[in-house]
């Protein structure tokens, strides 16, 4: 392997666009659950773009939902919304089991498509979704929003340089206690924490690594809820070099993530996939330089819709970010261990 660039004297800033820059698109969202509440919220602060309809298989949640946000149109199907004249954009924000469906109605529509994580069920959902939006020539993308902050492009240039070496370790875990009744604990709605929680570790080593070529995962149910309450997995790939990745709803845990290489290791302190710091520090020792984030939680969603807007006014299909290989290879690393696991979703 070449010799590793000098350890640098500051870490990169981020190259992440204003989000205030991105032209302006019309959204429709699908949904009108707590994830799409955020995303509503924190678009409408930070950036150009316009929420003209929202859509719920309950006419009467939708207005609600769209007199909260001052947004004009409301619809009780989500087949409305897509035939809708004044979208652009379709927002996906249902439950993980309704990703493909509404996925496919939109594309099916015309309309460029964002899906919140995971893109779908499996490997294969998402394959059909990627061939359908080629086919339409539409734009299609995981609001897998981590890769669109500015701290991710921190770590995605201190990757590039080379700095950390040969890579041998990434260290990933999202624990959450949620209590019952949660959503995340409904088996009909592929409940449990390793598509919610778990995509965020599993997208992190397949990103940093590639995908696996050997999963060794062990886990267990919850203990109440009829559906998986935690695992792990190691994530081997063909030189030997090994993820950790864990997930849990039973219990809160640091939900931090290392990547270790032959001469320096970074950190991302918990949790690790939203806004905040990146750490830098040579192995063997020495001085840790640090990038600073304000802590803002689901408020940095924004950044990923004016990604989108970006690309599809630039006529970009896939974001260069997060494209839909690696969301599918994410899928299919997620498939692995469902097996290992023995892990079932409804059909």
């Amino acid at each position: 392997m070449p010799t590793p660039p000098a350890f640098p004297a500051a870490l990169p800033a981020p190259r992440t666009p204003d989000p205030m820059a991105a032209p302006a698109l019309r959204w429709g969202v699908l949904g009108t659950g707590w994830i799409a509440e955020r995303f509503v919220g924190s678009v409408r602060r930070h950036t150009r773009q316009r929420f003209t309809a929202v859509a719920s298989r309950d006419a009467d949640r939708a207005k609600d939902f769209a007199d909260r946000h001052g947004i004009p149109g409301s619809y009780g199907s989500y087949e409305e919304l897509v035939a809708a004249p004044d979208v652009d954009v379709v927002y996906v924000a249902t439950e993980h089991t309704a990703h493909l469906a509404c996925a496919r109605l939109a594309l099916e529509a015309g309309k460029h498509t964002l899906v919140e994580k995971p893109l779908a069920l499996d490997a294969a959902q998402a394959a059909e979704l990627a061939r359908l939006a080629a086919a339409r020539g539409l734009f299609c993308a995981e609001a897998l929003w981590t890769f669109f902050l500015p701290r991710f492009d921190v770590v995605r240039q201190i990757l590039d340089s080379g700095v950390l070496g040969e890579i041998h370790t990434v260290l990933a875990d999202h624990g959450e206690h949620f209590a019952p009744g949660h959503r995340i604990l409904r088996a009909d709605l592929a409940g449990g924490p390793l598509l919610d929680l778990g995509t965020y570790p599993v997208s992190l080593a397949t990103w940093v690594l590639g995908e696996p070529t050997e999963i060794l995962a062990t886990g267990r149910p919850h203990p109440a809820a009829g559906v998986n309450g935690q695992l792990s997995a190691v994530l081997r790939d063909g030189d030997g070099n090994q993820a950790v990745v864990h997930t849990t709803v039973l219990s809160d845990t640091p939900t931090t993530a290392t990547i270790a290489g032959s001469h320096a290791t970074l950190t991302l302190p918990g949790p690790f996939y939203q806004p905040g710091d990146v750490l830098l520090t040579p192995s063997g020792g020495g001085t840790t330089l640090t990038y600073t984030e304000e802590r803002t939680a689901h408020d940095g969603l924004h950044f990923e819709a004016a990604e989108v807007a970006r690309c599809v006014a630039e006529g970009l299909r896939e974001s260069p970010l997060r494209p839909l290989e690696a969301s599918m290879g994410t899928l299919r690393t997620l498939d692995g261990i469902r097996r290992a696991c023995g892990i079932e979703f409804p059909a």
